[in-house]
């Protein structure tokens, strides 16, 4: 247990995203110093394939590691089917709680 807590304390980066009624969309923040600084777009799911696109985009920044991109990857598919499952009747807050390492913000 203590790793992974030690891994979301060192993480280099963060997983965004705006949960909400009819999409969910993800993007990657770079954690700096006691802030973050917008490393992608968001991305917004059903409307495009934004897993595709959120990889595609990592994969463009190549001093980001392999592991930290599947790291990433990981998560947003994770957030993605919870979403796609449990979406419309769970709120943002219940998601959140689910994916503590994440940050959430939304409608709902």
């Amino acid at each position: 247990m203590e790793s992974a807590v030690q891994t979301k304390i060192d993480s280099r980066f963060v997983l965004k995203v705006v949960w909400l009624d009819k999409d969910v969309a993800l993007a990657v923040d770079y954690v700096i110093s006691k802030g973050t600084s917008p490393l992608t777009p968001y991305y917004f799911w059903p409307r495009s394939d934004a897993w595709q696109e959120l990889k595609d985009e990592l994969d463009k920044k190549n001093w980001i590691t392999d592991h930290e991109k599947i790291e990433l990857l990981n998560q947003a598919t994770e957030v993605i089917n919870f979403w796609q499952e449990k979406g419309r009747v769970t709120s943002m807050l219940q998601a959140q709680q689910k994916f503590p390492s994440v940050v959430f913000s939304g409608t709902n």
